[in-house]
């Protein structure tokens, strides 16, 4: 699976971001697939992760409320919608298909990733 993420750039505190996720490679969509970040300094953090059909989703609790993931498979692409984006939110924000159907959360569930999209808030 290749991935390709997109939809980054430079926000006010307060404002809204809309993340996608392009993936391509194989013809069928049986994989759970996540946002993860990292800020600079730090390490890389999980913040939401969506299973295969779309039904079941998980969230960090610092995003909870605030973010939104989704996916259309017939486009085969995953979104994250960012409201109400706060200074500690700025990161490049990487996406990620994993090897299991259901959700996971831990990075080394995951076997693909794109290479990054950077978010900065503004305060």
């Amino acid at each position: 699976v290749q991935l390709q993420a997109s939809g980054g750039g430079l926000v006010q505190a307060g404002g809204s971001l809309r993340l996608s996720c392009a993936a391509s490679g194989r013809t069928d969509n049986n994989y759970a697939m996540g946002w993860f970040r990292q800020a600079p300094g730090k390490e890389r953090d999980f913040v939401a992760v969506i299973n295969w059909s779309g039904a079941t989703t998980d969230y960090a609790d610092s995003v909870k409320g605030r973010f939104t993931i989704s996916r259309d498979n017939i486009k085969n692409t995953m979104y994250l919608q960012m409201n109400a984006l706060k200074s500690e939110d700025t990161a490049v924000y990487y996406c990620a298909a994993s090897r299991y159907i259901d959700i996971v959360v831990p990075p080394s569930f995951y076997s693909y990733w794109g290479q990054g999209t950077l978010v900065t808030v503004s305060s």
